[in-house]
């Protein structure tokens, strides 16, 4: 008797050490999934590359400036096409911009984003784009994922800058929720 009680004391001992399941956040449970950041330098985010063409996989918005198209490629950059032949439109290049979604044009400049930063590029010849100007920190920036209802881990930004975010699983639920 002595014994089974030392064993049924230690098996509430043991118990009562392991950690206690969470409660769902606005009535969202963990599903074992969240929202990992993804970093970069600031050396890395500032880096604007014109480069040669490179395939369209993740496509955004269109600027038509005629016969050129601006395609944006979320998060990486932007395309430039020449769609003189609509059946039979060319890749020319690619300005590679981190955190960059969204684009804008008016006459012979493009606007860009870039995390923060607001990009001016003249395309008076789209076949040579220049940087023409860099606006620091005229976008604001969240540090938390564009979702609503989901955990994430919460950013460190001694890690770096925030430039996208990843779903992955997770052993545990994460502290930050949105």
């Amino acid at each position: 008797m002595k014994k089974s009680l030392h064993l049924l004391l230690l098996l509430f001992i043991s118990l009562s050490c392991l950690p206690e399941p969470r409660e769902p956040v606005n009535g969202v449970k963990f599903d074992g999934t969240g929202y990992k950041p993804i970093y970069a330098s600031a050396d890395e985010v500032a880096k604007i590359e014109f480069t040669a063409a490179k395939p369209l996989t993740e496509p955004g918005k269109i600027y038509v400036s005629d016969p050129y198209l601006f395609i944006n490629e979320m998060g990486k950059g932007i395309h430039i096409i020449n769609n003189t032949d609509p059946k039979n439109p060319e890749n020319l290049s690619f300005i590679a911009i981190t955190g960059n979604y969204d684009m804008a044009a008016k006459g012979q400049f493009l606007y860009a984003d870039n995390l923060s930063n607001l990009l001016v590029f003249d395309i008076s010849d789209p076949k040579t784009p220049k940087l023409a100007k860099k606006v620091a920190d005229a976008i604001p920036v969240s540090n938390y994922p564009p979702y609503q209802n989901i955990y994430f881990e919460c950013v460190e930004s001694k890690k770096g800058v925030v430039i996208g975010w990843e779903k992955v699983p997770m052993p545990e639920q994460p502290r930050c929720f949105r």
